[in-house]
């Protein structure tokens, strides 16, 4: 007790060192531990990307490829699927909902969806999440409406009742635009922190109404053109008596994938086997998590990286604290010989250097902590809409205090050279006068 009464009045006599060490330690820590936390969340966040939904399907090619088009909008489709095979597992007794997605356009750099009502019923996010719409309402009778995820809108300030025009193809930059068929923006998603707030989202009789004058992937020219008006003018003649004609305009040939909810959840591998050998066409049905957790696999690596520099960071706090202690031995020397002459033992002398290093340990670990908690309760809001990423104000977890104990017992092993030092000086060095 009286040596860390003793520690704790020497670390007060040069408290503005002290003090900077500590605040060192405690960024550091405070950096490790909300480098862990976001690392954890961000997977638990990526997984759920999609939740609720039992199969993804595509036309055969990779899993990761599938989940990249069809969920993150990322890369594009090595084939379409024929409108048929959809019908056939949407009917199929074992679905509860099924969700179509068609991609093929872009505006200005973001991706177009087209899709069906069942998309803002049953997809889900985050933890079984529904989509929420900030302002308006979802696409209805008209084809040329458009709801646009929450960041389009942020960025490009569009409001509701905006016009735009959508181009095709998806890059950036694109030279051929439906400039004859804009569509009027009717709803606005709220933010997901997910890929659909990078979406627009359209019917797929939109989707059909902009290419229903296109003819071997080039649009008509002239008067062969089918602006939004005349769309509009066959989808009225379609309501009074559909032919065969009318069909081809209001029902797609083809989609790019789709997306299946189970009654049953046991029955969902039997089902993805029956679509992988499906004759009708090939076809690709791959578990959502399963393929999510393959596509984080392959980032591991920076993963482990980022985590790898915060404990070189942390590092880096122990050895400043290190250093700080060894430099103060020169000026501490007759201190050391002072207390040995009044009846010290070369151990207490050790044991002063050990808690005082335990004590700036600790202490930095604790503001480390109350920085973290701090930072997560100012940021909680923002990384929340923004980018999905949820951080809890919770305790450390296991692996947390896995991680400060060892960081403690890093400043204790470290604590243990300038102590070992302070041990081996004599009374008669302490005392003498160095010229």
């Amino acid at each position: 007790m009286h040596l860390l009464r003793l520690a704790l009045a020497s670390l007060a006599n040069r408290r503005f060192i002290a003090v900077l060490t500590v605040f060192a330690i405690a960024l550091s820590v405070a950096l490790l531990l909300a480098v862990e936390r976001v690392r954890t969340e961000a997977r638990a966040s990526f997984a759920s990307t999609i939740s609720g939904t039992d199969l993804v399907v595509g036309a055969r090619s990779g899993s990761v490829n599938l989940l990249l088009y069809s969920v993150f909008r990322i890369g594009n489709a090595t084939n379409n699927i024929r409108w048929e095979s959809f019908e056939h597992f949407a009917n199929h007794p074992q679905v509860s909902w099924a969700i179509p997605l068609s991609l093929g356009d872009s505006h200005r750099g973001y991706r177009v969806l087209g899709t069906s009502q069942a998309y803002f019923e049953h997809y889900r996010y985050g933890r079984r999440q529904a989509l929420q719409l900030a302002e308006g309402r979802p696409f209805g009778g008209d084809p040329f409406e458009v709801v646009l995820g929450a960041e389009v809108a942020r960025t490009l300030g569009y409001q509701l009742g905006s016009e735009l025009v959508l181009a095709h193809g998806v890059a950036r930059v694109s030279l051929v635009e439906h400039d004859d068929k804009p569509f009027t923006v009717v709803g606005i998603l709220a933010p997901t922190g997910t890929p659909v707030d990078r979406t627009l989202h359209i019917s797929l009789a939109g989707m059909e109404a902009l290419h229903v004058d296109w003819r071997n992937g080039v649009p008509a020219q002239g008067a062969a053109r089918i602006d939004a008006e005349r769309v509009r003018a066959l989808l009225r003649d379609c309501q009074n008596g559909p032919d065969d004609a009318c069909r081809s305009i209001l029902q797609p040939k083809a989609i790019t994938a789709f997306l299946l909810g189970l009654n049953n959840r046991v029955a969902t591998f039997g089902l993805q086997r029956a679509i992988n050998e499906y004759r009708g066409e090939p076809l690709l049905a791959i578990l959502p998590g399963v393929a999510l957790q393959e596509l984080w696999s392959l980032m591991s690596v920076a993963e482990r990286a980022l985590f790898v520099v915060s404990l070189f960071v942390v590092l880096t706090g122990l050895v400043g604290m290190l250093t700080a202690i060894l430099a103060s031995l020169a000026e501490r020397r007759r201190e050391m010989a002072i207390l040995r002459s009044v009846g010290a033992r070369p151990w207490h002398i050790g044991g002063l250097l050990m808690l005082e290093a335990t004590a700036l340990a600790l202490a930095g670990i604790a503001l480390g902590l109350g920085l973290l908690y701090l930072g997560i309760a100012l940021a909680q809001a923002p990384l929340q809409a923004h980018y999905g990423l949820y951080l809890p104000l919770a305790l450390p977890s296991l692996h947390e205090w896995q991680l400060l104990g060892g960081i403690l017992c890093a400043a204790i092993l470290m604590g243990l050279v300038p102590a070992w030092r302070a041990y081996r000086q004599s009374l008669a060095d302490g005392l003498s006068i160095h010229l």
